[in-house]
């Protein structure tokens, strides 16, 4: 069974697909963190953190991604960086995906927000 976090992580990636971008990994794990999905669009690397939320009484998805979740991203993607593409120069960016509760009727709206932060 599926866990909401896998759920929403697998609309992610369709979605992204959908827009043409080519997923490369899920859930790349090391000591430093983890990165949801890895994707390759154009000649980018993107690292995307995948948010949800189901009730609009607390902060947005987007905005849950705060500074200390930041810092965790990027010494992730370092990581994955020395790891996969040794002396390799690759523009990368961070994205996030965020699925925001609507307020009428049920349902969630998706936020992709390109180049969220910068290292």
């Amino acid at each position: 069974m599926k866990t909401t976090g896998e759920h929403y992580e697998q609309l992610a990636a369709r979605w992204l697909e959908d827009r043409g971008l080519t997923i490369i990994s899920r859930n790349f794990r090391c000591k430093a963190g983890e990165i949801d999905l890895i994707a390759r669009d154009g000649r980018h690397l993107v690292f995307v953190e995948v948010r949800a939320r189901s009730n609009p009484r607390y902060a947005s998805a987007a905005g849950s991604v705060d500074k200390r979740k930041q810092q965790r991203l990027l010494r992730t993607a370092r990581y994955y960086l020395q790891q996969q593409l040794p002396g390799g120069a690759t523009p990368c960016r961070f994205d996030v995906i965020a699925f925001e509760p609507r307020q009428s009727p049920a349902g969630t709206v998706v936020r992709w927000i390109r180049s969220a932060f910068t290292d």
